[in-house]
């Protein structure tokens, strides 16, 4: 059997209108791969906020002291699924903390470990962290409705953006009765460069893995918190990224997911 042989049979031709083979070929790792040193990263990452500062938007620094789950971890991963009818329950202030904190938050420093960041809840690739978690709600009785943004390293949030816009982010959703309920709705957004630097394509394979770590502690401690929740991949890119103020291409919406409780 030739070579062209071969990679017919290992790459059979697919859909031209379609190139998901062709980047997934792109992003595997070969022997001859070069990596970073490990100065070349740190002078690198030292380009890149450890979250994005958002400067000069309100700060609302959220409780430090978490809820507890009321459920044992086997028997909500067991019963993890997905709700679709919510009803519009208030979320409180120390629930979304424990939500948020439990999603990306941070667990532990870098001392002595060669990582240049800080250590979170979910396993990153090379420790870069390179997501963003934004969410709008009308429904935490302790905050103003509107559009916030969540600060790992500090545990606080930034105010971005006042007012009511479950009817426009609903339009931007290819299902919209999935979320028009919701008392929770997380954006998770990847800054690519800081894991493609040093990754190149396998790095956006690295995020896009993380990011389902993150919705999967959504997933779980929503449960744990007798909430229910609900991933949403269905939506209009470009019309939520122009929502959230994202460029699109550095910077990107990548998931979604909508907390509330489950409508009896």
């Amino acid at each position: 059997m030739n070579q062209e042989q071969f990679q017919d049979i290992l790459l059979p031709p697919g859909d031209p209108d379609y190139c998901w083979e062709t980047f997934h070929e792109n992003s595997k790792i070969g022997r001859y791969f070069r990596s970073l040193s490990d100065e070349e990263i740190r002078l690198r990452m030292n380009d890149f906020h450890l979250s994005l500062p958002y400067e000069g938007y309100p700060i609302i620094d959220l409780p430090k002291s978490l809820t507890p789950m009321k459920h044992a971890l086997d028997d909500i991963i067991i019963s993890r699924s997905s709700v679709r009818d919510f009803s519009p329950t208030p979320i409180n202030l120390r629930d979304l903390s424990t939500l948020l904190h439990f999603s990306y938050g941070e667990t532990r420093d870098n001392k002595d470990t060669g990582f240049s960041r800080p250590f979170r809840v979910v396993p990153s690739g090379g420790g870069l962290y390179p997501l963003e978690i934004f969410f709008y709600s009308g429904h935490v009785p302790d905050l103003e409705v509107g559009v916030y943004h969540y600060n790992p390293s500090k545990h606080h949030l930034r105010f971005l953006n006042p007012g009511e816009k479950t009817q426009e982010i609903a339009q931007a959703v290819v299902y919209p009765d999935l979320i028009k309920n919701s008392a929770l709705l997380i954006f998770i957004t990847a800054v690519f460069e800081r894991s493609v630097f040093k990754y190149r394509e396998r790095g956006y394979r690295f995020t896009l893995l993380e990011a389902g770590h993150v919705a999967q502690n959504l997933n779980l401690v929503s449960l744990g918190l007798d909430l229910g929740s609900v991933n949403v991949g269905g939506y209009f890119d470009r019309e939520i990224d122009d929502f959230l103020g994202l460029d699109g291409v550095n910077h990107s919406t990548i998931y979604m997911i909508a907390l509330g409780k489950k409508s009896s």
